[in-house]
């Protein structure tokens, strides 16, 4: 089993802006800086490792959070890719209308879940029995409910934190099989 504690990346200027970021490479927002370095005070959790997404608000909020851990990046890690919707109004984004289509010139929401169980595959051949820090975004932590609940991709969406206000310090998610 890997134990997996997921954090998603600090305010970003986007999530301010209420834009979709999306794969554009966006930084924290003032705000943001202030929640990361303020997590690892109110996180009780620890891991062996840390990975988080290869785009600069998940990097910046590892950086801040936990400067001493040792951080691996990947890019399997990353938000969706919205293609014509990213740098655009979040309201355009609509999650149960992309779960097999791709957006625009982007992905959908099944392509982020084969890149994060492809990157569940590689922690479970390289890190089993280990607690593992995730830092980043929200499609990639949807595709982790998908995944290890085996719940569905609507499930998921209407379940999700940020529409229920149920923000955490970090979630758990124990992966046995997937």
């Amino acid at each position: 089993m890997i134990k997996i504690i997921y954090y998603v990346h600090s305010t970003s200027i986007d999530n301010l802006n209420h834009v979709c970021s999306g794969w554009n490479d966006v930084d924290l927002s003032d705000k943001g800086i202030n929640e990361a370095k303020e997590l690892s005070s109110k996180t009780k959790y620890k891991f062996d490792i840390l990975f988080t997404s290869d785009l600069k608000r998940a990097i910046h909020t590892s950086n801040l959070a936990f400067p001493s851990i040792n951080k691996i990046t990947d890019k399997r890690l990353r938000e969706c890719n919205y293609g014509s919707l990213d740098g655009m109004d979040k309201s355009l984004i609509k999650y149960q209308e992309h779960i097999d289509i791709p957006f625009k010139n982007g992905e959908s929401l099944k392509d982020v879940e084969n890149r994060v169980r492809e990157f569940l595959k590689y922690l479970k051949d390289n890190y089993n029995e280990k607690t593992v820090g995730i830092i980043a975004h929200r499609a990639t932590q949807l595709a982790l409910d998908v995944i290890v609940k085996k719940i569905s991709w609507i499930e998921a969406i209407n379940n999700d934190w940020r529409k229920l206000g149920n923000w955490e310090p970090g979630w758990i998610y124990e992966v046995e099989e997937f």
